[in-house]
């Protein structure tokens, strides 16, 4: 079983567009992921603490990461799905169509360059968007994707 170093937890709305089904995901923040946009997006997740709740994790690091409250709808497990790395992120899934003018994501301080020993701060997540599913495919990061065929399976 995953520990909580290693165990995520977060949502992943989704919509009926004009045309096609979308979802709500985020580019992450900092020079490492700027100039990127295939790869370089998520669903709000965050790190299990400690005996904490799934579902209570995912809606907590939604807040912490796009800065406001997950909608309040029902939301169904989507499943987990595991990283090449190992990690393990259970998804939640639920339909809305939450619209977010601006995103107030927590902080994160990493090393920047890397290697130089500078600590700078940036946002978590630096963007939101709806996007159509088959978009989604190329922006999310790799062990996010097949959440996204196993929505379409279930909406």
């Amino acid at each position: 079983m995953a520990t909580s170093k290693d165990r995520s937890a977060g949502i992943l709305l989704y919509r009926w567009g004009q045309s096609s089904l979308e979802v709500f995901i985020g580019h992450m923040g900092g020079p490492f992921w700027a100039r990127k946009q295939d790869g370089a997006w998520s669903i709000p997740k965050g790190l299990v603490e400690g005996a904490e709740d799934l579902l209570d994790t995912a809606i907590r690091e939604f807040e912490e990461e796009i800065g406001v409250a997950a909608p309040e709808i029902d939301y169904r497990l989507l499943g987990d799905f595991r990283y090449s790395s190992g990690k393990v992120v259970t998804i939640f899934v639920g339909e809305s169509d939450l619209e977010v003018d601006e995103v107030h994501s927590e902080p994160i301080t990493v090393e920047w360059p890397r290697g130089t020993g500078r600590m700078h701060t940036f946002p978590e997540i630096d963007e939101v968007r709806w996007v159509p599913l088959d978009e989604a495919r190329s922006k999310l990061v790799k062990g996010q994707v097949p959440a996204l065929s196993e929505l379409e399976s279930i909406a």
